[in-house]
């Protein structure tokens, strides 16, 4: 797992129909009903390419957002030198989905300059997800900011828009669940025997492992519970690895 930075959010948002008679007993909340997260990007290296899930919130942040999530310093590119990548080392940015704390990092500011981030990466995402970011409606205008985003990244070509399951390399693979938004995709990995899921925002914390648990943020609750059901199940069934996207306590889990 590789961090880029943390911020806080609400946790009534967070943990959905669950009361906080309830919910305050399994996450600590500020002054302000905030839970802080973690941006707990994953980063495969396969075949000799370097992919990348989501890319956080970046280090183009607004007063506005500053104010309301309190974000740390945008973390990414330094945790990858750590690791001796650089970011024309990244061959494919897998997003999850294209709500601004997950694509706010496909674009930086270097010196003033904005720039892909990534620069030699493909970014790969939903047909479904990329329409309803470049024209959300009043339910979604919220959680996407097409035009600080991912306008520079529709102007330089480097991306591919898939439909429904996908094969991006051998034991990799990217699945279309829909639920946390329409175009939603979680990425399933093989490798020697083992199975893992980076479930995204469907299972973002480990308290969210609990079926009924979801965020109020989901479009669709119903197809987050369906997607989640059957995550947990398989990985039951495989005594496999989950990684959270957003949990600062616990990065993943083996389920068994």
């Amino acid at each position: 797992m590789i961090s880029a930075g943390t911020w806080k959010g609400d946790g009534g948002a967070i943990m959905g129909v669950m009361p906080k008679a309830l919910w305050q007993k399994l996450l600590k909340a500020d002054e302000k009903n905030r839970v802080l997260l973690g941006f707990n990007l994953l980063l495969i290296q396969t075949d000799g390419k370097n992919i990348l899930i989501d890319t956080g919130l970046g280090n183009r942040i607004s007063e506005k957002v500053r104010k309301i999530y309190e974000p740390s310093e945008f973390e990414l590119l330094k945790n990858l030198q750590k690791l001796g990548i650089e970011r024309t080392d990244i061959n494919y940015v897998i997003l999850t989905h294209l709500h601004f704390d997950h694509v706010g990092g496909v674009v930086s500011d270097f010196d003033g300059k904005l720039e892909l981030t990534f620069p030699n990466a493909v970014h790969i995402f939903q047909k479904k997800e990329w329409e309803t970011a470049k024209d959300p409606d009043e339910l979604n205008r919220g959680s996407y900011n097409f035009q600080d985003d991912l306008q520079l990244l529709e102007e330089s070509g480097k991306y591919q828009i898939i439909e429904g399951d996908f094969e991006l390399v051998s034991g990799v693979t990217l699945e279309l669940t829909g639920g946390h938004s329409e175009g939603m995709q979680i990425v399933r990995l093989k490798s020697e025997g083992e199975l893992a899921y980076y479930a995204g925002d469907i299972i973002p914390m480990e308290v969210q492992r609990h079926l009924a648990v979801n965020s109020a943020f989901d479009i669709n609750r119903k197809d987050s519970f369906l997607a989640k059901k059957r995550i947990l199940a398989e990985l039951k069934e495989r005594n496999g690895l989950l990684f959270f996207a957003h949990d600062v306590e616990k990065e993943w889990m083996r389920i068994s």
